[in-house]
């Protein structure tokens, strides 16, 4: 059981007379997924804008290197031995272009295309699975959870961050009872006032639904009943769902016939893409959404999410596109300008 987090009072002097006022400052984060293919020069604009902006930290929903053939970047390069080095690349040329900000990382199915494995993953990415924010909450949660998992949370300012492990288009039995037990106490909890629920792969019945947990009748069966248990939860405080996967920019992937049908609908967002081939928007778009404003294909960018202490609606998403004017020169240098405007000419190539 998780033990109940303490509270705190926000006492502001009384000065000059004038009353006692809590005042919150708003705060960012941003998010991003699916680096792949073209992350290596798309990340670090990514890193760029997420600093210059403020961000409070930067968190990853997954799919770090293609695995399945080798990356663009990492080819254009030409270095040797790609699967004994992918995703030390990814940590060296993307993770580290965030230089001190915090970075959370998701687990994505790219992650677990063999040779590669997920017990491999858990120990690569421990460094950043098992932070110290990480393991801290792990801990206080349950002492005796000493080993890290693809699935964590941590709270920041009275808001329950989860990073949720649908690697394997699933969630397994003990991630399905820390879900279960996490979001009973986020609910009972007084002190967490919104809950932001972030996975590679869109839960299932989305806008999105033939590149999401509908592909494995596991995936179907369990990712439905994490989507209830978060709509129980939205009755009670705000709850935003993230995910990435589709490689497209989305909001309101859960404004679905089924949905509607079925409980209710949840706020959510496809994050966009952070260097992956861009797909192609899904045709016809649902009623009511517009494309080039509710749905973005074929660009990069990222999410910036600005928190305030609205209680009804405290985080606000915007999608903030990636232009090859936003790739640090020491990037273009290092790849050439032609590999960097190939990675916009031809990831995939216009028109496919």
């Amino acid at each position: 059981m998780i033990p109940l987090r303490g509270r705190f009072l926000l006492l502001v002097p009384l000065l000059c007379g004038a009353s006692i006022v809590a005042r919150a400052e708003t705060w960012t984060f941003a998010v991003s997924g699916d680096s792949r293919n073209c992350g290596d020069v798309v990340m670090p604009a990514i890193a760029r804008g997420a600093i210059d902006n403020h961000a409070a930290f930067y968190w990853h929903l997954g799919d770090f290197r293609a695995i399945y053939i080798i990356d663009q970047d990492f080819a254009a390069e030409h270095k040797p031995a790609y699967l004994e080095n992918a995703w030390q690349d990814f940590i060296d040329n993307q993770i580290m272009s965030f230089g001190e900000l915090p970075v959370y990382l998701g687990l994505g199915n790219h992650e677990v295309i063999p040779p590669m494995t997920h017990e491999k993953a858990l120990a690569t990415f421990a460094p950043w699975l098992n932070a110290q924010a990480i393991q801290k909450q792990r801990l206080s949660d349950d002492p005796s959870d000493a080993a890290p998992h693809g699935y964590y949370h941590w709270l920041r300012d009275h808001i329950d961050f989860v990073n949720l492990d649908n690697s394997l288009s699933s969630f397994d039995e003990a991630q399905m009872r820390w879900v279960a037990a996490l979001l009973t106490h986020d609910q009972e909890d007084e002190s967490v006032r919104a809950v932001v629920a972030g996975m590679h792969e869109a839960l299932p019945e989305s806008v999105s639904k033939s590149h999401s947990m509908n592909q494995t009748l596991l995936g179907t069966e369990g990712g439905r009943e994490v989507y209830r248990r978060l709509l129980e939860l939205k009755n009670h405080k705000p709850v935003y769902v993230l995910a990435s996967h589709s490689h497209y920019y989305m909001k309101g992937i859960y404004e679905t016939g089924y949905w509607k049908a079925h409980g209710g609908v949840l706020p959510g967002w496809i994050v966009g893409t952070a260097g992956a081939e861009r797909y192609k928007l899904p045709d016809p778009l649902p009623e009511g959404m517009q494309k080039g404003k509710d749905a973005i294909e074929r660009q990069y960018g990222y999410l910036l999410a600005t928190v305030s202490d609205s209680k009804d609606d405290p985080i606000h998403f915007d999608f903030h596109e990636v232009k090859t004017s936003d790739v640090p020169r020491k990037v273009v240098e290092r790849f050439t300008s032609g590999f960097v405007q190939s990675c916009w000419d031809n990831n995939p190539p216009y028109g496919k």
